[in-house]
C-alpha cells in the first residue's frame, strides 16, 4: 500500500514536471515562430521594389543601372531596384497601367496615346532632344533616295512612337501625308527582322538598331530627326506611385542627372561600359556619342503646350479617339520643385 501510495506520487509529480515543460517548449516554439513572423515582416518591408525600365542605348539611364549608385541610395528607403526591359514606349505605358513598372522613359507620343487610352500617369521630367538619334533606314540597295519616293511603299515604325510620330512629320515635309505610305506596325525586334529580309521599304527607327544595320550594310540612312524632332523623351510613373513614393521618385531623377552628366562628359568610359548592352564596340559607340544631347530639363508651361501640340497632331489624324488634356498629367510648379533635382530647376 505505501509502495502503490509512493508511486503514485511519483508518477503525478513526473506528470506536473512534463506538463510544466511541454508547456514551456510550446510557449518556446509560439515565442520563436512569432520572432521569425515579426523577422520576415521586416524582411519584406526592407526588400520593396521600384521597377524602373532598362535603357538598351547609349543612355544616361543605362549608365545608372551599371554604376549601382540608384541602388545604394534607395536602401535606407528600404527599396531596392528591379531593371525591366520592354520593346518600346507604348509597352512600358501598358505596362504601368497594369502595375507592372513603375517608372518609365519614352518619347513624346506613347504618353499621348496612353493618356487617350485614360491612364492615369504622371510626367515626372523631360529631356533634351535627341533628334540625330532616331533615323529613317532604307535597304543599302533601295532605290528610294527622298521621302518622297516612300509614297506607296510599306514603312515599318513601333505604333505611336518616336518613329511614327517623326515620320508624320517627314512625310508632311516632303508633302505626303501617312495615308500616302503602307504603314507596318511593327515593334522593333520584329521590324529588325522584317527589315533584314527585305520584307519593308524603310523603317523608322532609333539606334542603336540604326548603327548596327548600317555596319552590317543591311540598310542606309534616308534621313534622320535631327530637323524633324521638337520635343524631348519624357520620364514617368503612375499617379499611385507618385502619391505613394515621392521620396523614392526624387533619389532617382537625383541618381539620373549624375549619371546623365557623367555620360556626357566621359564618352571614352560609356563607350566601355555600354558596349555589351548595345552590342557595338566601344570606337562605334564614342561616334555615336555625338547623336545625343545629354541632361535632364524641368518641365516648363513650354513643355506643357509642345505636348499638347503632339496631342492635338494625333487626334487630327483620327489616330487617337478623342481629344487629350494632357494637363492632367502634370504637376503643379510647386510639386514639381519638391522631386526635380535643383540644378536641373536652374535649367529654366
Amino acid at each position: 500500500m505505501a509502495i502503490t501510495r509512493r508511486f503514485l506520487l511519483f508518477a503525478l509529480g513526473y506528470c506536473l514536471v512534463l506538463s510544466t515543460t511541454l508547456s514551456s517548449c510550446s510557449e518556446a516554439k509560439n515565442n520563436a515562430q512569432q520572432s521569425a513572423d515579426l523577422s520576415a515582416s521586416s524582411n519584406t518591408t526592407e526588400k520593396q521594389i521600384v521597377r524602373i525600365v532598362r535603357s538598351k542605348q547609349l543612355t544616361g539611364l543605362a549608365v545608372l543601372e551599371k554604376q549601382g549608385s540608384l541602388q545604394k541610395r534607395l536602401e535606407p528607403l528600404g527599396f531596392k531596384v528591379q531593371w525591366s526591359e520592354f520593346a518600346a514606349g507604348p509597352q512600358q505605358l501598358e505596362a504601368i497601367n497594369a502595375n507592372a513598372l513603375d517608372i518609365a522613359s519614352t518619347a513624346e507620343s506613347p504618353p499621348v496615346f496612353s493618356q487617350a487610352a485614360g491612364v492615369p500617369l504622371v510626367y515626372l521630367a523631360t529631356t533634351y532632344s535627341s533628334g540625330k538619334s532616331i533615323s529613317l533606314l532604307v535597304p543599302v540597295n533601295s532605290a528610294i533616295k527622298i521621302v518622297a519616293d516612300l509614297k506607296g511603299k510599306k514603312v515599318a515604325f513601333q505604333k505611336a512612337s518616336i518613329g511614327h510620330y517623326l515620320l508624320v512629320k517627314a512625310l508632311e515635309k516632303a508633302g505626303l501625308k501617312l495615308s500616302d505610305v503602307q504603314s507596318v506596325f511593327l515593334p522593333p525586334p520584329d521590324a529588325n527582322v522584317a527589315f533584314s529580309q527585305g520584307k519593308v521599304d524603310a523603317w523608322f527607327i532609333w539606334e542603336p538598331f540604326v548603327t548596327r544595320n548600317v555596319q552590317n550594310k543591311v540598310g542606309r540612312v534616308l534621313t534622320d530627326g535631327s530637323e524633324l524632332r521638337d520635343t524631348g523623351n519624357f520620364y514617368s510613373t503612375s499617379h499611385q506611385f507618385y502619391q505613394a513614393h515621392p521620396d523614392v521618385i526624387k533619389v532617382f531623377l537625383e541618381e539620373l542627372e549624375k549619371a546623365e552628366i557623367w555620360t556626357k562628359e566621359h564618352p571614352k568610359q560609356v563607350a566601355q561600359l555600354l558596349a555589351p548592352v548595345t552590342q557595338l564596340d566601344p570606337p562605334i559607340l564614342e561616334i555615336m556619342h555625338s547623336k545625343y544631347n545629354y541632361g535632364l530639363l524641368p518641365i516648363t508651361e513650354k513643355t506643357i503646350t509642345k505636348q499638347q501640340e503632339v496631342a492635338d497632331k494625333w487626334y487630327n489624324l483620327g489616330l487617337i479617339p478623342k481629344k487629350v488634356d494632357v494637363k492632367v498629367g502634370f504637376l503643379t510648379p510647386e510639386e514639381y520643385a519638391k522631386i526635380t533635382p535643383s540644378e536641373v530647376l536652374a535649367n529654366k
